[in-house]
């Protein structure tokens, strides 16, 4: 563990992680995918949380464009993010790995309550933690629940977890020459509307100097190398 740059890690998911080929819905295949890469991780000494979207479960944007209620959409959204929250807990302790999931919105049934010292704790203890229910509020996206619980639980870094190798100035699946950057400053992440997280997030980060680590989280050499400080994807510090 002396050799890693990161001890304490905060790894941020799209929903879409666990969709597979169709793009919606859960598939128990890319689950286990994740869970073996966080077992890989963690299997190092990393103390690992895990904030996950639910793009594959609701797109709150379908509801606002008939007119829903943006609260009632957003809260929709987290009630998703427990139920991938669920999938991923199911898969890493088939695994072998010790996980808890913890929801910013009480369901007492399925998960126990966010507490922050507690999920310090449960960290220290050698289990890998779940965030759920984004922060239990409309209008913040699970990128600001990311950043928030990463600040929260003192991690060292936010790791973005992508389907690319790094940020880009324009799509590289759609303009050939886009550039890759190796680092960028949280103003130029910004100004520049790069979309590593939201606005809100990149702030948060930046007041608390956090830094985010985006990696291509299916490059099966990534994320470790990125731990022990080589210079993988794009660092935002």
């Amino acid at each position: 563990m002396n050799d890693l740059k990161y001890k304490r890690v905060l790894l941020k998911l799209s929903g879409e992680a666990l969709a597979g080929q169709s793009g919606f819905g859960i598939d128990v295949d890319e689950a286990e995918s994740i869970a073996s890469r966080v077992k890989e991780v963690f299997e190092m000494g990393v103390e690992v949380a895990v904030v996950i979207g639910a793009g594959n479960l609701w797109r709150g944007k379908q509801g606002l464009e008939r007119g829903m209620d943006r609260s009632t959409a957003d809260y929709m959204g987290m009630l998703g993010t427990v139920m991938n929250a669920m999938v991923l807990m199911d898969a890493l302790e088939r695994s072998g790995v010790y996980t808890r999931v913890m929801s910013a919105i009480e369901m007492r049934a399925v998960a126990e309550p966010y507490i922050r010292r507690r999920a310090i704790r449960h960290l220290e203890k050698g289990r890998v933690v779940i965030f759920g229910a984004g922060t239990g509020n409309p209008f913040f996206s699970t990128d600001t629940a990311a950043a928030l619980r990463a600040t929260e639980i003192d991690a060292d870094v936010v790791i973005k977890a992508t389907k690319v190798d790094g940020v880009y100035d324009s799509d590289p699946k759609k303009n050939p020459n886009a550039k890759k950057f190796d680092e960028l400053n949280y103003i130029e992440v910004i100004n520049r509307r790069l979309g590593v997280m939201d606005s809100t997030a990149i702030t948060l980060c930046m007041e608390n100097k956090l830094p985010i680590l985006v990696v291509n989280l299916w490059d099966p050499h990534a994320l470790l190398n990125a731990l022990k400080g080589e210079a993988v994807g794009t660092l935002v510090h």
